[in-house]
């Protein structure tokens, strides 16, 4: 005999609204001024090169090698960063992490500001295409210092260094729904006292710095809603 099946009511599905709204990026200027001297080191084309010749030998890359003598001169050189004007830059990025990396002194979360944050470069070097703020203000010297390697093997190094004074105008642009004009200034000035770029600065991964790469902005931001234009 037949029996009726009984048919099982589909629960209702109820729409939900999602409120997505667009990104409000603000664009700012600042001007900063170093307060500490600046030192940079490129990982050069020279490098580059020989780690490239030394992997395509494979396993004879070292029968019969031979330590070739350091040119200090080049090696000075080779670390600086370049645009394709020839004017000296610094790495954009090296803003920006310092920036993050400041977050955790006012118990801001890093993975935000990795979202909302971006430096906008002036140009890319014109080798390895590393975006870069160019210099305003100040010119390389030789610098010439012991560094120690991951060996532990101690070695001399040439690098550039810019003494305090050197000043970059610095350009950010940041999610406004996420940090103010205000907490992007000061975020900047605390990248910029405690955090610092470059070689021997505060908050290297490596050791406790040597105080270099600190600066600290000039004056107020100069906001604007739209990009800059080249």
């Amino acid at each position: 005999m037949a029996t009726n099946a009984t048919k099982t009511k589909e629960p209702e599905v109820k729409s939900k609204e999602v409120a997505i709204t667009p990104p409000a990026f603000q664009w700012a200027d600042v001007v900063i001024e170093g307060t500490a001297p600046y030192v940079q080191h490129k990982f050069s084309a020279k490098a580059r090169k020989a780690i490239r010749e030394k992997q395509e030998k494979g396993s004879q890359a070292k029968k019969g090698a031979k330590r070739e003598p350091k040119d200090f001169k080049a090696m000075y050189e080779g670390a600086q960063y370049h645009m394709e004007d020839g004017a000296n830059g610094i790495p954009a990025p090296a803003f920006r992490n310092a920036m993050i990396s400041a977050c955790r002194l006012v118990d801001q979360k890093m993975t935000i500001a990795k979202m909302a944050i971006f430096i906008e470069p002036d140009g890319f070097d014109k080798e390895d295409g590393t975006p870069l703020v160019r210099f305003t203000r100040g010119e390389p010297e030789y610098l010439e210092s012991y560094v120690r390697l991951q060996s532990g093997v101690v070695d001399l190094c040439a690098r550039p260094k810019w003494n305090p004074g050197w000043r970059a105008k610095v350009r950010v642009r940041f999610d406004s729904d996420r940090f103010s004009a205000s907490d992007v200034l000061n975020l900047l000035a605390r990248a910029g006292q405690q955090v610092g770029i470059g070689e021997g600065r505060p908050d290297s991964k490596e050791s406790c710095g040597m105080g270099w790469g600190l600066f600290k902005p000039l004056g107020e931001l100069e906001l604007s809603d739209m990009e800059r234009k080249s």
